[in-house]
């Protein structure tokens, strides 16, 4: 068989075997990650800028699969844990946006009114799969921020600037590897950007920190200096019986108060994480 339709051939096999979307797939697996969808609020609820003091929270919201994952789809029930942290800001993690049907993230950052950045980490079979912030103030940049180090696990950060009358926030989502070794470099990746490297940053995220000892973990402790200490975390995996602290929040130039995970019956259904929540104070 020549050459050209050798290669025809396997381009009409990935097509058939990677299902309807396999075009879609491959034009926007080569360019993760991406920053794929900006959205202004309808109805901003607070001032232009943050003050002084708000509330944060990050959620891994499993796909919209509820606590059992799969190829379950129940977006209402992420949105009903997300009316009850009424968070001024708030980081997604696992969030997908389907090829098919209406978006439910735009479509819930909508009823909640916030603005809203996302950027694609992984174009999954059944659609984008990426990271989120939701926030009550305007979007002033976003960018997405590669933390991929591999084929194996491909990761990436969001980060969004909001401005205020001093320096500007940077608030960071991010979800890190499961490989020690591979959220080391990410972590180091991370921390060395200049986007996050000066001025009031507050990370958010599911940091996989299943290990206490683990040197990413150390690291992180070490950048973001208050009360940063893995016996100090609230445990928020699994949501129906948590144990791990995955999900944590770190600041600098800031500081966080009350760190817990929002714990309610919704949350217990919503994901197999349960959110973490805390009051921020600017420094500046």
């Amino acid at each position: 068989m020549p050459e050209q339709n050798q290669s025809d051939a396997r381009k009409f096999a990935r097509r058939v075997t990677g299902g309807r979307h396999a075009d879609v797939r491959e034009e926007r697996s080569a360019n993760v990650p991406y920053l794929a969808e900006l959205h202004d609020a309808t109805h901003p609820i607070l001032d232009s800028y943050p003050t002084d003091r708000f509330r944060i929270a990050t959620y891994n919201v499993h796909k919209w699969g509820g606590r059992r994952g799969g190829r379950t789809f129940m977006p209402a029930k992420a949105e009903a844990v997300l009316h009850e942290l009424d968070a001024d800001v708030i980081a997604l993690q696992e969030v997908l946006r389907p090829f098919d049907g209406p978006d439910p993230l735009v479509e819930l950052a909508e009823h909640l009114g916030y603005t809203m950045a996302f950027v694609c980490t992984r174009v999954h079979r059944r659609g984008e799969l990426g990271n989120a912030i939701l926030a009550r103030w305007p979007i002033a940049g976003a960018f997405a921020i590669d933390l991929s180090f591999g084929r194996l696990e491909q990761r990436s950060a969001l980060a969004v600037q909001f401005r205020r009358d001093r320096n500007p926030l940077t608030v960071a989502a991010t979800h890190l590897a499961i490989v020690d070794s591979t959220r080391d470099r990410q972590v180091r990746s991370l921390l060395s950007h200049p986007q996050i490297s000066s001025g009031p940053v507050i990370l958010l995220g599911d940091m996989n920190a299943w290990r206490r000892k683990s040197a990413a973990a150390k690291q992180l402790d070490a950048e973001f200096l208050t009360r940063h200490h893995n016996t100090n975390w609230p445990a928020s995996y699994p949501s129906i019986r948590p144990i791990m602290a995955l999900d944590r929040a770190y600041a600098r130039g800031a500081t966080l108060r009350n760190v817990s995970v929002h714990d309610s019956p919704a949350a217990r259904k919503g994901s197999d994480h349960l959110p973490v929540v805390a009051d921020a104070i600017l420094n500046d």
